[in-house]
């Protein structure tokens, strides 16, 4: 599970990491990934460059629902894709796509064998990625009279509470995003000091 509701660690960049077991060679992929579709578009571009290889196995999780899915892509059922999303589970990262590739060296390693081989290959790449903390906010938009200026820019706790933006007329409108789990408090507050606001 994310560490909360509105904060999570994805992937800052995407990482790889070899594995050879019993002449079968296996590279796994990993890379930060938001929507089903750019996940397929990666995959698809991962087979093309690694035409010759004999499986292409795969998972992605997203925090978005929680939405999860795995296969194995022609290795025996279970064997791959979910040994592959059990990698991006332990490492807790959400956003998250895995391609291991693998290219049959002639032995063959048996469902638990194999099973070992994509979990340890994904696991490899997930330690080899630098992580980025993510939080789900919601937007403020709060107008802001100029004796009360002072007042607001004290609000600003990143990553809590972010000024996104300040337009200063007959009406200063300052922007905020704030940390969903801190959205009623910051609510309260700027209702407590008589400021407008409206939430987006």
């Amino acid at each position: 599970m994310p560490t909360a509701s509105d904060h999570y660690q994805t992937l800052a960049a995407p990482a790889e990491f070899r594995l050879k077991i019993e002449r079968s060679d296996f590279l796994a992929l990993v890379f930060p990934v938001t929507r089903e579709e750019d996940f397929f578009a990666e995959l698809e571009r991962i087979e093309k460059k690694y035409f010759d290889a004999t499986h292409h196995c795969w998972a992605f999780r997203l925090f978005a629902n929680s939405r999860e899915r795995s296969s194995d892509a022609g290795e025996p059922s279970g064997s791959a894709g979910k040994p592959i999303l059990g990698a991006i589970d332990s490492a807790n990262v959400y956003d998250a796509g895995a391609v291991v590739v693998r290219w049959y060296g002639g032995v063959k390693l048996g469902t638990g064998g194999l099973a070992r081989a994509y979990r340890e290959t994904a696991a490899g790449a997930f330690r080899e990625a630098k992580r980025l903390d993510r939080y789900v906010y919601s937007r403020f938009r709060v107008i802001v009279p100029f004796d009360a200026l002072n007042t607001v820019y004290r609000l600003i706790e990143p990553p809590r509470v972010v000024l996104v933006s300040e337009e200063f007329a007959e009406e200063n409108a300052f922007t905020f995003d704030v940390r969903e789990s801190a959205a009623a408090e910051f609510a309260a507050t700027l209702t407590e000091k008589r400021l407008r606001f409206t939430p987006h």
